[in-house]
């Protein structure tokens, strides 16, 4: 009867956390915890059962992984790679196939977020040159990095999940962790496949939708950009004849401020001094080669943050419901409030006149910032301005610190694949080399770690180990079987990527993987079949998220997964 009883509430939970999800009623996290709270209460998990997944190896190896992920990503390496391999793209196919084949590289071994991130600002800045709209890359970007991240075992966070529940359940004895590259048997065919797909047919399938960040995009902007001639700037008492500042290709001097007084009829006798603020109007080139360049000129606004190791300058644009409107720049406070400076302001069809602190803000001006590198996670929940592009970054890079980390990276990897290194502690000890070198602050690591992904993990094994127990897995299992079992093994293997790609597409992925892997796994046991295929075929229906949009892709990616699965393991 108890157990009859263990396999209603369980089965009740599982309903709880679909119409949960569904719904969007309480969110992912809240809705695991109140899940697993349940089965606790009624003693179908214990409290060991229920902790055993937070000492889980795999959370670990998550969260060591975005935190080196996100120092790569600090080092800007990847931009310059990107920076090299995109300037010299100039058809629609050429910029895509290289975007696809480098973002689903990187994926296979890095987070794709900040890849995503990353890679934004070239796609914005590209469209913007060639005049297409960047509605055509957006969607074959987040495939490339799904399909990128399918390939190695730590591409994504779903592996890793997966490997985490297989190395946890008690069905199959002694399961030991999957390979790195057990994936690449499916995942590589895949990027290349994908490749060809994004290649010949996003174009037709893809409408260009130009919207308002689109339409920024591709005006030129002419800014108000203010300056300053510092001491033993070379500029000081030389005419502006002399200077040859009133002659300079697209930056044009508007006025002078000296001592508070305000030169608006600019003769070429003029002489400049020390402390002379200049207003010109200019567009992002040359404001960008002036940090960075000989001229004599400074920009006022961007003081200590000019000496910090990377910085950037980008556009953004103030929405209309903004707290910033009818503000000034200098009280707005953007180098306390986001680690930025404002260094230029474009009111499109009106001149903006005085200095760059006093300019009253107003809905829909662009701002030009010089940013430091907090800029973005201290500006990724804001409603008061909307981020255009990135315009050019600034890095003093020490190549030795680089390359240690990049090649550390990839020396765990290698030798985790050959078994001569348990991967949690070759990224242990490269962490540790990494904070030693002053690579990465230690007090900075937690910034990159996301608890609400642990905790839905740590949670989805003890929702796995309460399946099991209670027989729900068995009994799912069963009818799965029943269904598909007539198409043979490939029937049961496309049955399991049906469920599991449809659950990922309107609940999470991470919560498909809770529910169906302990099915999944039960089946193979019962059957006497190898588990590895069964194990795997969730991975990828989870992670191969293209169904409510790409669904020509998803079935392929499921065609191709099952076959390769089948003639593999099966």
């Amino acid at each position: 009867m108890m157990i009859k009883l263990d396999l209603i509430i369980v089965l009740i939970v599982i309903v709880f956390i679909l119409v949960s999800l569904y719904k969007d009623l309480l969110g992912t996290t809240f809705t695991f915890v109140i899940a697993v709270t349940i089965l606790g209460f009624f003693k179908i998990l214990t409290p060991k059962e229920i902790l055993n997944g937070f000492a889980n190896e795999q959370i670990a190896v998550i969260i060591l992984l975005l935190v080196l992920g996100d120092i790569i990503r600090q080092t800007a390496i990847i931009e310059v790679v990107f920076d090299k391999l995109f300037k010299s793209a100039r058809s629609y196919k050429g910029f895509l196939g290289r975007m696809t084949l480098a973002i689903a590289g990187f994926s296979a071994f890095l987070n794709n977020t900040p890849l995503v991130a990353v890679m934004m600002p070239y796609i914005n800045n590209w469209c913007k040159r060639n005049e297409i709209s960047p509605s055509k890359f957006m969607i074959p970007l987040s495939y490339a990095a799904i399909i990128g991240g399918c390939a190695t075992l730590i591409g994504t966070s779903t592996n890793l999940i997966v490997n985490g529940m297989y190395v946890e359940q008690k069905i199959i004895p002694n399961a030991e962790s999957l390979n790195i590259f057990e994936f690449a048997w499916v995942g590589v065919p895949m990027i290349f496949i994908g490749f060809l797909y994004l290649v010949f047919f996003s174009d037709k399938l893809l409408p260009a939708r130009p919207d308002l960040l689109s339409d920024f995009s591709q005006n030129s902007r002419r800014y108000i950009v203010e300056t300053e001639i510092r001491k033993n700037s070379h500029l000081i008492g030389k005419t502006l004849e002399e200077s040859g500042l009133i002659n300079l290709k697209g930056f044009y001097l508007i006025e002078i401020f000296r001592n508070n007084y305000k030169i608006s009829f600019l003769s070429s006798e003029i002489i400049l001094q020390q402390d002379d603020l200049l207003i010109f109007a200019g567009d992002t080139t040359v404001i960008t080669d002036m940090l960075n360049g000989d001229s004599g000129l400074t920009l006022p606004s961007v003081g200590m943050l000019n000496k910090k190791k990377q910085t950037e300058v980008v556009e953004i644009v103030i929405s209309h419901n903004s707290k910033m409107i009818n503000r000034s720049v200098s009280e707005i406070r953007f180098r306390a409030k986001f680690d930025a400076a404002v260094i230029a302001v474009h009111r499109n069809g009106e001149r903006i006149s005085g200095k760059i602190g006093e300019t009253i803000v107003k809905a829909g001006d662009v701002l030009l910032l010089y940013t430091g590198i907090d800029f973005f996670s201290r500006s990724v929940d804001t409603h008061d301005f909307y981020f255009i592009s990135k315009v050019k970054d600034f890095q003093k890079l020490e190549s030795y610190k680089i390359w240690t980390l990049l090649g550390g990276t990839l020396l765990v990897i290698l030798l985790s694949a050959l078994h001569l290194v348990n991967l949690f502690m070759g990224l242990i000890v490269l962490l540790m080399v990494v904070i030693s070198m002053k690579i990465a602050k230690p007090k900075e690591l937690y910034k990159a770690i996301d608890y609400n992904l642990a905790m839905i993990i740590a949670l989805s094994l003890a929702l796995g180990t309460a399946m099991i127990k209670s027989g729900a897995a068995d009994l799912v299992a069963d009818v799965i079987v029943k269904i598909f079992l007539p198409l043979g093994k490939v029937g049961l293997l496309f049955g399991i990527y049906f469920i599991t790609t449809m659950l990922a597409a309107y609940i999470t992925n991470k919560a498909a993987v809770a529910i169906v892997f302990p099915v999944s796994i039960m089946m193979a046991a019962n059957m006497g079949l190898n588990p590895i295929p069964f194990v795997l075929v969730v991975s990828f229906a989870a992670a191969g998220d293209f169904f409510k949009i790409g669904f020509p892709l998803t079935m392929i990616y499921m065609v191709v997964t099952v076959i390769i699965l089948r003639l593999v393991y099966l």
